[in-house]
């Protein structure tokens, strides 16, 4: 009889879940407590606006570091041994950032008016976004050096950052928010950038000065061609899902109403809560394993081995959640009754995006761009017409039926293309 900790030894996957579950544990059981206040606070409205600043700030994380994150996990992973790379890949990554994160300062600065009427409707809260405009150049560093740490699947260390940093994080938000309500909560998240990136420095400083030499670095490019595919593939995948997730909201909130707008709000914050548990496994796992796979069967026999070990703990705990809906309703978001509908269908199509997930991060592993935003666009194409029409017909009910018929068209797809990728270099192999 095998033993657990044998297991455990011998299998990183598990090592990394294992670790995670702890950090994930913690941080749910905050969140749940800073989900509860921010409801009794701020209520529905004030939920439904701060899902409109998260959304400006994930495609400001996009634009400030030009969408290098992906690239500086796969390249990492692979060069972590060949100095001369990673110099080439540093130097371009840092450019551009650079470029990035000025661009994006200069355009959310000088555009506040647009954007603050866009996301919340009055000029009440442009000082947030123009203060928000001094960010993007640390947001753009946070995902350098979140990007390091992942190629190097420094999962303990990514832990403790994920982990110390998500506390300080909500001592502040929680401090704001007793002190200045939603406005204050609002300033707080803006704030999170800087905390991330000391906590950053102070936990894994050392291990960064070992992969990027600042003396080394140039402003140079020459590894433009190979970071631009990534920079497509982020602006499709983060940029434009945001800015869809916006008009939704807003569509919702001008069509149905602003509590609907703060129920779907809501019922997104649940989910990336538990779906935050598999974003690290692909960046500290997948990805870096996919990218040093090159033959059909053994991606199948690693995607397989994913799929064992992850979806029966997800499928366990999306089960619980959707079983204990009204429990987690009436200790989360008091009074968000209209929620109870959306669980249903958002744990659904959340369960069958995390085994399409699995899959399409073959897309990233290998630079395969043009699949990436083709099935991405497809994917966003099929959730935005979805949401417009089955929420005229549904309500805001619709919107969660749109995300989850959008994710088994998707699954499809995917599993179709990288089947499809496999077959060709197969015949090359055979005819090479």
């Amino acid at each position: 009889m095998l033993n657990f900790k044998d297991v455990l030894k011998n299998n990183l996957l598990l090592k990394i879940t294992s670790i995670n579950t702890l950090v994930v544990s913690i941080r749910l059981i905050l969140s749940l407590v800073v989900q509860r206040l921010l409801a009794l606070t701020v209520g529905e409205a004030g939920i439904a606006k701060i899902g409109q600043l998260r959304n400006l700030i994930q495609i400001i994380t996009s634009t400030a570091s030009l969408g290098t994150f992906n690239g500086v996990v796969k390249y990492v992973s692979e060069y972590r041994n060949q100095r001369d790379m990673l110099k080439r890949m540093f130097t371009t990554t840092f450019v551009f950032v650079l470029i990035g994160s000025v661009l994006t300062s200069f355009v959310v600065f000088f555009c506040a008016s647009w954007i603050t009427l866009k996301l919340f409707d009055d000029l009440e809260y442009i000082g947030l976004v123009k203060l928000l405009a001094l960010m993007p150049m640390i947001i753009g560093l946070n995902r350098i050096f979140q990007g390091v740490i992942n190629g190097l699947s420094e999962y303990k260390k990514y832990a403790k950052i994920e982990l110390i940093g998500y506390i300080l994080s909500t001592f502040v938000l929680l401090t704001c928010l007793y002190f200045y309500e939603l406005k204050g909560v609002l300033f707080s998240i803006v704030l999170t950038p800087i905390i991330q990136c000391t906590v950053i420095i102070y936990i894994f400083g050392l291990g960064l000065r070992d992969y990027i030499k600042t003396k080394d670095l140039e402003f140079k490019i020459p590894f433009a061609k190979e970071l631009l595919a990534f920079t497509a593939m982020s602006f499709v995948s983060t940029a434009l899902l945001n800015y869809i997730e916006l008009d939704i909201r807003t569509m919702i909130t001008n069509k149905i109403s602003i509590n609907e707008a703060g129920y779907w709000t809501a019922m997104n914050f649940i989910s990336k809560n538990y779906m935050v548990f598999s974003a690290s496994l692909f960046t500290l796992y997948v990805i870096p394993k996919f990218a040093r796979i090159y033959t059909g069967q053994a991606f199948k026999k690693e995607v397989f081995h994913i799929y064992k070990t992850l979806l029966p703990l997800f499928g366990v705990g999306m089960l619980l959640v959707y079983l204990f809906r009204t429990w987690v309703i009436a200790v989360v978001y008091p009074n968000f009754l209209g929620m109870e509908p959306l669980f249903k269908w958002q744990l659904l199509g959340d369960f069958i995006r995390l085994a399409t997930l699995v899959v399409s991060h073959q897309f990233l592993a290998k630079k395969m761009v043009k699949s990436f935003v083709l099935t991405e666009l497809m994917s966003l194409t099929l959730f935005y017409l979805l949401s417009k029409h089955l929420a005229m017909n549904f309500g805001v009910e619709g919107v969660v039926m749109a995300h989850f018929y959008r994710y088994i068209i998707y699954f499809i797809v995917v599993v179709a293309v990288v089947w499809n990728y496999f077959r060709i270099q197969k015949k090359k192999s055979i005819n090479g």
